[in-house]
């Protein structure tokens, strides 16, 4: 029996019991005072909802972690982090705030993880014959990663349960991991995962379609930076600790973000084709191409879900091929996902134009 399993057990229903308890007094207070979201030409939900189940989420997760989990190895600063991204994102969810603003405060909860914890990312483990990173490398590209992964789970946020799903598979396949290897030196990094879960678990019963309640930013934001945290420290451990996957722990990492990562990389690229800011909002995300092929949204959820489950599964069977098969697997399997989108949306557009044409005929 592992020294965790009570405590763990502990505060993933604490966390799980806090977000369940909490949703329904939050769409209460959003309809009192009228803090909802007003659908617009780029969401899919068509009536007013409140966009505050961050807020659930996070006071699940924040008093399950500071009663039950050992704040050390970086939880602690990882806290402070997410408080930070907590306040930004609500403000976002109630009164608006710009990207430059968002991004400011991403860069201030990630200086505080990397530089007051020293988490970050000290070396590549052979990629591109690339091992241990110059100090000021490893802090640039930490920062990359953190924000990239932060904007990615932010991104997807896009149908009821969908980025909360994700960041449910996401952190329960992280947390096993540290559970199962991380000893003194990450095991702690399991009550972050189970925190998280149990608060999206309470969440999730209020988010699925017609859900009453959005994540918002300030969940949205929040899981994503706790995510990428898991995702460094995961190949830390690698480094460190050898096991499970050892240095293929990058690669492996990747894999389990596989459905945020596609997507953001995939839209960003679309944009700048086309002469656009990367951020300049759009429906062409990877569920507004699913959804335009006639599956529902539920549907698309749950074909989104099994599709970074079986990328998973991939990468974890075959983590001894090392880090150049599993990102080049990953590399052509990503092209060849982004070749039939687009193929499939511009059959869509020529049967939207040739209704128009018979329309205008008759």
């Amino acid at each position: 029996m592992n020294n965790y399993d009570i405590p763990l057990s502990l505060s993933w229903m604490w966390a799980f019991l806090v977000s369940l308890f909490a949703v329904p007094s939050i769409i209460y207070i959003a309809h009192l005072k009228n803090m909802l979201d007003t659908p617009n030409g780029r969401t899919v939900h068509q009536s007013l909802t409140p966009r505050l189940g961050g807020v659930a989420v996070f006071a699940g997760f924040m008093s399950a972690l500071t009663i039950f989990a050992p704040l050390d190895n970086g939880a602690k600063e990882l806290l402070a982090g997410c408080i930070i991204l907590f306040f930004v994102g609500l403000k976002d969810d109630l009164v608006g705030m710009s990207v430059s603003k968002k991004f400011v405060g991403q860069l201030l909860a990630t200086g505080i993880v990397m530089i007051m914890a020293d988490v970050r990312i000290t070396s590549f483990q052979g990629i591109l014959g690339i091992h241990t990173l110059p100090v000021g490398i490893s802090y640039a590209f930490t920062l990359g990663v953190i924000v990239g992964i932060t904007n990615a789970i932010n991104l997807i946020d896009g149908l009821d349960g969908l980025a909360g799903t994700i960041v449910l598979i996401v952190s329960g396949t992280f947390g096993y991991y540290f559970y199962a290897y991380g000893g003194s030196a990450y095991g702690n990094y399991s009550f972050v995962a189970v925190c998280l879960i149990g608060g999206l678990l309470g969440f999730l019963r209020y988010n699925f379609h017609r859900a009453p309640i959005f994540m918002g930013d300030t969940g949205s934001l929040v899981c994503g930076f706790i995510v990428s945290v898991l995702a460094i420290q995961f190949i830390e451990m690698g480094l460190r600790v050898g096991a499970p996957f050892g240095s293929s722990a990058p690669s492996v990492a990747v894999g389990i973000l596989f459905v945020p990562l596609f997507d953001t990389l995939r839209v960003f690229s679309l944009r700048m084709l086309a002469g656009r800011s990367p951020f300049a909002p759009d429906k062409n995300h990877i569920h507004h191409r699913i959804l335009a092929m006639g599956f529902q949204q539920i549907s698309t959820v749950l074909l989104l879900g099994l599709l970074n489950i079986i990328v998973i599964l991939f990468v974890i069977r075959f983590a001894d091929l090392g880090n150049t098969v599993l990102i080049a697997g990953l590399a052509v399997f990503s092209a060849l996902l982004s070749i039939f989108f687009g193929v499939y949306q511009s059959r869509i557009t020529r049967r939207q134009l040739l209704t128009v044409e018979k329309a205008n005929l008759s």
